[in-house]
């Protein structure tokens, strides 16, 4: 597999518009250390489930996000694979770091509260 390490102008503004939503491109910077099933979103964020599954589908209709399946619920990691990995990587390092949210979910006892 080889991931680009070039885009087009156009291609980089569709993934910063769709990194520039405050929730999703928090979402990611979590996803980027750990991955997480929508109802851990539902609590970091305080948004209702529905609200979450959008963020999330956004995501995953560019490939940004892949899901799969534990028991019945569903868990979200980002896609290493995704052809502008790369790019999306490099600016999400550039955050701080989001543990502290999943740290606290955790401290809450509601850290993969869905289980």
């Amino acid at each position: 597999m080889q991931i680009s390490t070039s885009l087009t102008i156009e291609r980089a503004a569709n993934i910063l518009k769709l990194l520039g939503d405050k929730t999703r491109l928090t979402m990611m910077r979590i996803l980027l250390e750990h991955d997480c099933c929508v109802c851990e979103f539902v609590e970091i964020f305080q948004m209702t489930q529905p609200s979450i599954s959008q963020h999330l589908r956004k995501l995953k209709d560019v490939g940004l996000v892949k899901e799969s399946r534990r028991g019945q619920w569903m868990f979200y990691s980002i896609n290493r694979s995704h052809e502008n990995y790369l790019f999306v990587e490099a600016l999400l390092e550039l955050l701080a770091s989001q543990s502290e949210k999943l740290e606290e979910l955790e401290k809450q006892g509601k850290r993969i509260s869905c289980d």
